[in-house]
């Protein structure tokens, strides 16, 4: 049994221990073969950065236009996420407008992967001056959950949930948020 992008997805977006509990409920051999997810992890690891390193990895539709937009305006830009910086500096070669992002808050920054908020309260009290308004976009429940425990406000890109899933989302943050299934949809809706 392979799993498909989709799949892997639906694990690794809710919890820090998703991949590693789906991968030995559905393999349960591998357990066997491997109890020690350390050793799983780091083959995990080398076989992402090896496809990071062919196959490259596609911006999200709409990154470039919100990442000129943002930039034109002079508005403050942060990136914050669970990925290392070696995996990050590859993306950003394969993606020269990622360097208008002037902040980075990677995996080396802070100790708890979301859904914890360490790694956005880091970033706000880092970046943020008074008066600030922030606004975050995730595209995982463990991201937003993460990021609805600060003062920022939310949007959710994603067209993997359903609207259960979703209404589910705003009841366990005890937050609102914007949901759409893409940056196009996004602007579409601000233009509207």
């Amino acid at each position: 049994m392979k799993w498909d992008p989709y799949t892997y997805l639906r694990h690794a977006m809710y919890t820090a221990t998703g991949v590693k509990e789906g991968v030995y409920r559905e393999f349960p051999e591998l357990f066997k073969q491997e109890p020690s997810w350390d050793v799983l992890y780091k083959e995990k690891k080398k076989a992402y950065f090896q496809l990071l390193q062919e196959e490259g990895v596609a911006l999200m539709p709409g990154v470039n236009t919100l990442l000129k937009a943002l930039e034109v305006s002079g508005i403050k830009r942060c990136v914050v996420t669970h990925s290392p910086h070696e995996q990050i500096q590859l993306i950003r070669s394969q993606h020269p407008i990622l360097d208008s992002i002037p902040h980075w808050i990677t995996r080396e920054h802070y100790t708890q992967p979301k859904p914890s908020s360490e790694c956005y309260q880091k970033a706000i009290a880092t970046h943020k001056s008074s008066g600030d308004r922030i606004i975050g976009f995730e595209d995982s429940p463990r991201g937003l959950k993460a990021l609805l425990g600060t003062e920022a406000e939310g949007v959710f890109v994603t067209e993997f949930f359903t609207p259960e899933e979703i209404a589910q989302l705003s009841q366990e943050t005890g937050r609102s948020f914007i949901q759409v299934s893409s940056f196009p949809e996004l602007f579409s809706k601000r233009a509207g």
